[in-house]
């Protein structure tokens, strides 16, 4: 949780206008500033949120200190809050899919990806082989368990953001070979240069465009791929050189 504990250091003591916890998403505003982040659902049915219902109390940073909670529903709240304090600091952003990325790359190629992305049925044929790598797997998906044996052969990775928030980032990276391509992605994903140093080549995230809309769309329900209000961000590492 390395990176993380960094990321939460550079936050300063923001008041915090809002947080809505949705189905799928969560998001976070503190005045001009906006973001979101998945939730994450698989805890027990009577997991406790600390301080709901007055979770606007909290400084933006002390909200994002959330992310190193062992509860994944606060550590959501958490990384929904360090997303918001990042959007301060759009620059260097092109506005570009993180399935576009991933297919420009892994094409013809051994790809493993960490999640299963909906995008994945469309473009999975383009690679050569393309291992799938989920909690809760589906057909043709693989386990975690099987991460140390297929993650070192692949040429490109792809990792979701949500690893930060279940606090699995650091073990997946460790099966990541030095030479492979590695992309962060999903709407939980910080956009901050500091993840470069820690092996990944490019970050994926979601921006927020009109809140007001994104809003509307999380207490809907609507699911993360079809959220109105908001841009697909991507950040290189090659824009930082």
């Amino acid at each position: 949780m390395q990176i993380l504990v960094q990321l939460i250091s550079d936050i300063p003591e923001l008041a915090v206008d809002e947080v809505i916890i949705g189905v799928h998403s969560v998001l976070v505003k503190s005045g001009a500033l906006a973001g979101i982040a998945s939730t994450i659902k698989y805890c027990g049915p009577h997991t406790q949120l600390r301080n709901a219902g007055e979770l606007e109390k909290h400084t933006l940073r002390k909200l994002a200190s959330y992310a190193l909670s062992d509860n994944l529903l606060e550590a959501s709240v958490g990384m929904a809050a360090i997303n918001c304090a990042l959007s301060a600091n759009a620059e260097k952003y092109r506005e570009i899919n993180a399935k576009e990325v991933l297919l420009e790359k892994g094409r013809a190629k051994t790809v493993g990806i960490i999640g299963h992305f909906p995008f994945l049925e469309s473009q999975r044929m383009e690679y050569e082989h393309c291992f799938i790598f989920e909690k809760q797997p589906q057909k043709g998906d693989l386990k975690e368990s099987d991460i140390p044996a297929y993650l070192p052969r692949v040429d490109v990775v792809a990792i979701s953001g949500t690893t930060l928030t279940n606090h699995s980032f650091y073990d997946v990276m460790h099966n990541v070979s030095p030479s492979a391509f590695c992309l962060l992605l999903g709407p939980s994903t910080p956009l901050s240069p500091k993840l470069f140093d820690v092996g990944i080549d490019v970050l994926s995230g979601t921006g927020i465009r009109d809140y007001d809309r994104a809003k509307s769309c999380v207490l809907q329900a609507v699911p993360t791929r079809y959220l109105k209000g908001v841009a697909m961000l991507s950040m290189f590492k090659e824009d930082y050189q």
